[in-house]
């Protein structure tokens, strides 16, 4: 197993990094930069979404300790995608923790070392971060020996009454889960409530709702498929891929109006990805 070929530390951050907050009794989200990564409590243990920044392996593992104890052990890692912020520090974990990586088939060819992601776009309309985005990590990263389907019928492996939904568009396999029994989301970067082109809303992590990064979403018909059937769940609480958990009246209306404004308000004007 190894990491990409480019897995470099990646200089950004924002003031939420390094805080643990909680969604739900069970559910708790850490950010590590400007990425959140994702504990789950279970009648067995935990199960941890996603793997951060770069070189931060060692870092969630201690995370994970503050929140589950000495020695904590997940049942399982579940992928939302592979993109270079969430496996950051998969490698190092499965070699410490030795448990399977669960993750949608499609993102197989970047997580088996066959396929690297399109590079980032920083022609596309956007802010600073999407300017400076072809300093991010694009190769593919070689998990093979851990990595399992997650099953076709929807469940999740270890986390009984949660679901995972296909949200492509950003990458071509993401998925969010979705739990129904008190509508907790975990959007992944199909939804997010910061506006991540943007150094400055990144850094201060204003809250709003809004679609996937631009400099990385390469199928915006998609990605407007994806937000439409993420928002007629009707979450009460969404834990993003990048930015706050939102709730209530304020998630609500935020959907609404990012389903209603989708080609206004999410898909830049310009970019290689736009239409």
């Amino acid at each position: 197993m190894h990491q990409s070929e480019d897995n470099k530390f990646i200089p950004m951050t924002s003031v939420s990094s390094g805080k643990v907050r909680k969604a739900r009794e069970d559910v708790f989200y850490y950010t590590n930069q400007i990425v959140n990564v994702i504990f789950i409590g279970t009648s067995e243990g935990w199960v941890l979404v996603d793997a951060g920044m770069p070189k931060c392996g060692e870092e969630l593992r201690l995370v994970a300790e503050d929140i589950f104890g000495a020695n904590a052990k997940p049942s399982a890692i579940i992928l939302t995608h592979g993109h270079f912020d969430h496996v950051g520090g998969i490698v190092h974990l499965i070699e410490h923790w030795n448990v399977p990586v669960y993750a949608h088939p499609l993102e197989f060819p970047f997580l088996t070392g066959q396929q690297s992601y399109p590079e980032p776009d920083t022609s596309v309309e956007g802010g600073m971060l999407a300017k400076i985005s072809s300093i991010y990590p694009n190769e593919p990263i070689d998990i093979t020996p851990a990595l399992k389907a997650l099953p076709g019928d929807g469940t999740v492996p270890h986390l009984e009454g949660w679901k995972w939904v296909h949200t492509p568009g950003h990458s071509p396999g993401q998925v969010a889960l979705f739990r129904e029994s008190d509508a907790t989301l975990i959007s992944a970067d199909a939804i997010i409530t910061v506006k991540q082109d943007s150094m400055y809303k990144v850094l201060v992590q204003k809250k709003e709702v809004c679609g996937p990064p631009v400099y990385l979403t390469t199928n915006w018909q998609a990605a407007y498929e994806s937000v439409k059937k993420l928002e007629a769940l009707n979450p009460q609480i969404v834990v993003p891929g990048h930015g706050t958990a939102m709730e209530g009246a304020e998630l609500t209306e935020g959907l609404r109006k990012l389903v209603d404004e989708f080609e206004e308000g999410a898909v830049p004007e310009h970019g290689k990805f736009v239409r």
